[in-house]
């Protein structure tokens, strides 16, 4: 059985990022795939900030994606880059984590105007950390997902269309992800 590690870059739980985490995640495990979600905001901020490589939860997060056949990072667009949460995360993992590994960026954005930001900042730092194949990210505009009072979210079509899309290719691409 595959299993995909997903990176959640965002700030807080109750987001619209978490509805994007929240959505790759019930269509792998639906797919049979297994996932751990890494929320990386709530690793220790003092080891994060301080790149401190002996803290055991970084390095417990780091025995995840060791083992993940693929990975999936999620993060929200600010200034036409990814988060620096993920940033700060993607610092501290070994060289040549992503080795042997597919990976999947989602970005979620206010405006279309940021939708290159994973191809021009994230893309090069997947592949310093030696990715194998990196598919085609997707950009998801914010207000196409909206949360819900009761804690779960809802996605207008094109949000739901885009991401069955591209995470169905993530998924079909035997030689990268096994399912």
């Amino acid at each position: 059985m595959a299993s995909v590690a997903i990176i959640a870059g965002g700030n807080k739980i109750q987001s619209r990022l978490t509805g994007v985490v929240a959505y790759a995640e019930t269509y792998l495990n639906n797919k049979g795939i297994d996932t751990d979600v890494i929320h990386v905001h709530q690793l220790d901020a003092e080891a994060l900030i301080t790149a401190d490589f002996t803290n055991k939860t970084i390095n417990e997060t780091h025995q995840i994606i060791d083992k993940a056949d693929g990975i999936v990072i999620v993060s929200p667009v600010f200034k036409a880059a990814y988060s620096g949460i993920v940033k700060t995360y993607l610092d501290l993992l070994p060289r040549g984590a992503f080795t042997g590994k597919t990976v999947l960026p989602l970005a979620l954005g206010g405006t279309f105007a940021h939708v290159l930001a994973i191809q021009y900042s994230l893309d090069p730092v997947i592949k310093e950390l030696g990715a194998d194949t990196i598919h085609k990210g997707r950009f998801i505009l914010d207000k196409h997902i909206t949360a819900n009072e009761d804690g779960t979210y809802g996605y207008d079509q094109e949000a739901e269309e885009g991401l069955n899309k591209t995470l169905k290719k993530f998924v079909s691409d035997k030689a990268q992800v096994k399912e």
